[in-house]
């Protein structure tokens, strides 16, 4: 292997000319560098994480976690689950209602303590994008009444301290919505009265307006400890710098995980500094770990939607985040001598101000660097000789590790994160020769590993027969397996008034509409299965709870879910309280491809069965056809699901499938 001053000596003998930059701590340091992280929620984006069996859901944690081994991120951000539809399910909330509490509901508590065990430095947020319906006291305004809100969010605090000795970090408002000041002031005043002084406010979530308004109000711009905005191309505004608070990129990425995606998280990670200041940038997603066809399928640093089969995939977002977390922590400060590269890309310069140095250094070009959102200007890179001169605390340097990561689109041969020969540095200086679509560590930390582990089991679609009986004492977690609630929540319950066969159900819990972030439906679904069935039997015991207006559905071929389950088309199959039974071809229940009576109330278990065959379906209730042949011309392939008439309970069991 050619050493990189090497390549230099014959580079330069073939008649280049290099461009200098300084490496320099002399004028006095940057801005504090406050890490780099994922985010797990907005919605249920972990939901299948948890399904995966040892020991491959403890490779994925490592890849996502371990220090010095695979991202190695510093924060990790949850969503405080708010019992509604956030992007790709819903998250349950700790409080369905004022008057309980459950801190052991869904799974970001056990994903944050898993990336503690992993990880004790690393950060925790949270944020809601949602609330119960009882929070906003049927207005769909969380900040109605800021002192609810505040107590709300804070017993989430609490319970995460007191149930899984969890030290939460920063909180944030309300994602992407209107932020209020009252409430982050009353907000601040909660946590300061309670003890949780050290827990620090994210504001706003959505853009840079609330800098301006932190300039003219010195109580609200007390309150907050960090401005933090979704998406900024990599940009910032002066409102923002002259507060002199901290500023993070607390949503960004939101692209798909392979190499262009690599390609954009490259940039950003340098460019959200050098161009925005900006001193963290955490990626949604954390990982692809949900059904592929919901919204933004495949975003994530990684991709692990498998659980069946237990097949995972390490992609290159994961290198691109190694390139900075393994060589940098919080607490390092990035130099004021970074800044971009004069032929296209990008380096940053970091110390922990103890003689360590880590330089970043990227040339990620535009068409291989696009992230989802913003738009991305036109701009140039081309291959360039680049040589940094090291002064200051840095001068006495003499060789420096390499890592090296090359997104080649041409052979789609990539190189990640490889280990280098070391680097000499001559009269306080080193060459590189900087292709495009490269980025490079140049580090005095000589702990960076490129994890490993054998590769994972192969892909396999969803079982094509698989049953469910909810039958289960004491679960980990509070959703059955593979079950992905759309609206609405399904927990397993337990049925005290049934000692027999249904003594152990999946039950729909939420029993008002919830102060929404997205358009939920009117209805509560689950999804499960594999979105490209077709032709299939599936059955479910079924038992509404609510008298007279009550209902609950089976279907098959939904073709929705995530933020357009309100639109959802397929075969629902319907059952009612008042004796009646619809099939719809809508979860509206407007398309009505059969009607009748079916002699159904409230209270009583009924097996519903519906099969269906290229363009027909058939119901059954209890074994016996109750009505047959109706005609389905779309859609032709999706998940199956179950759920509810409104928001309200019902309980559901034995549920079976069998695709062809």
């Amino acid at each position: 292997m050619l050493t990189h001053n090497l390549l230099f000596t014959i580079s330069c003998f073939l008649g280049c000319s290099a461009e200098f930059y300084v490496i320099d701590d002399r004028i006095g340091l940057g801005r504090e560098f406050d890490g780099i992280g994922g985010l797990s929620g907005g919605g249920a984006t972990s939901r299948l994480l948890v399904n995966y069996e040892e020991p491959y859901r403890s490779h994925i944690l490592d890849f996502l976690f371990k220090p010095n081994f695979g991202a190695s991120l510093h924060i990790l951000k949850v969503e405080i689950g708010g019992d509604a539809q956030t992007t790709d399910g819903t998250e349950p909330s700790h409080m369905h209602s004022k008057d309980e509490g459950n801190f052991f509901r869904g799974y970001e508590w056990w994903l944050m303590k898993e990336a503690k065990k992993r990880n004790p430095n690393i950060k925790l947020i949270g944020l809601p994008w949602a609330f119960p319906g009882w929070v906003g006291e049927g207005t769909q305004w969380p900040y109605f009444f800021p002192n609810v809100t505040a107590d709300y969010v804070v017993t989430w605090i609490y319970g995460a301290k007191q149930h899984h000795n969890l030290e939460i970090d920063y909180i944030g408002i309300w994602n992407e919505k209107k932020y209020d000041p009252v409430y982050i002031k009353v907000l601040r005043d909660t946590l300061d009265r309670v003890g949780y002084t050290n827990v620090g406010i994210i504001a706003a979530d959505g853009d840079w307006s609330i800098a301006a308004a932190m300039l003219e109000d010195p109580y609200l711009n007390d309150a907050v400890e960090v401005i933090g905005v979704h998406y900024p191309g990599t940009k910032t505004v002066k409102e923002a710098l002259l507060t002199e608070k901290k500023l993070w990129s607390s949503e960004d990425y939101s692209t798909f995980d392979d190499d262009i995606g690599a390609g954009c998280w490259a940039r950003i990670l340098n460019q959200n500094y050098v161009n925005g200041r900006m001193t963290s940038t955490i990626s949604w997603n954390l990982i692809a770990s949900y059904y592929e066809n919901l919204s933004f399928g495949g975003d994530g640093l990684m991709t692990a939607d498998e659980p069946w089969s237990g097949h995972y995939v390490v992609e290159s977002p994961i290198w691109m985040t190694a390139h900075t977390t393994q060589f940098t922590q919080p607490g390092w400060f990035y130099l004021q001598t970074v800044g971009n590269l004069t032929h296209g890309g990008s380096y940053v310069a970091l110390t922990d101000r103890k003689g360590n140095l880590t330089v970043v250094i990227q040339t990620m070009t535009h068409n291989h660097s696009q992230c989802i959102r913003p738009p991305l200007p036109h701009f140039d890179v081309s291959p360039q000789i680049a040589t940094f001169q090291l002064k200051g605390s840095f001068a006495h340097l003499t060789d420096l590790q390499v890592w090296y990561s090359k997104l080649d689109f041409e052979t789609k041969k990539d190189t990640l994160f490889q280990r280098s020969s070391p680097i000499k540095v001559y009269n306080g200086s080193f060459t590189l020769k900087l292709d495009v679509d490269e980025v490079y560590t140049i580090t005095t930390v000589n702990t960076g590993q490129k994890g490993t582990y054998p590769e994972s089991p192969n892909s396999r679609p969803f079982p094509k027969n698989y049953s469910d009986d909810f039958t289960i004492d004491n679960p980990p977690f509070s959703e059955a397996p593979y079950f992905a609630d759309q609206t609405g929540v399904f927990e397993y319950f337990r049925n005290s008034t049934d000692n027999g066969s249904h003594a152990f159900t999946l039950r729909q819990v939420v029993t008002e509409r919830p102060v929404t972030w997205a358009r939920d439906a009117d209805q509560t679904i689950s999804i499960i299965g594999d979105y490209s069935w077709t032709d299939l039997n599936v059955s479910c015991d079924v038992l509404i709870e609510t008298p007279v207006t009550g209902g609950v559905f089976l279907a098959a071929r939904i073709d929705q879910g995530g933020e357009s389950v309100r639109e959802a088309k397929g075969v629902f199959y319907w059952i009612y309280a008042n004796g009646t039974y619809k099939v719809t071809n809508d979860i509206g229940g407007q398309r009505v491809l059969a009607e009748g009576l079916s002699g159904t109330r409230e209270g009583v278990w009924y097996t519903l069965t519906l099969r269906i065959k290229g363009y027909f379906a058939t119901g059954m209730l209890n074994g016996y056809p109750l009505w047959k042949n109706a005609v389905v011309l779309e859609p032709k392939n999706g998940w199956t699901a179950l759920g509810t008439l409104s928001f309200e309970y019902a309980q559901f069991d034995n549920f079976e499938v069998n695709a062809e």
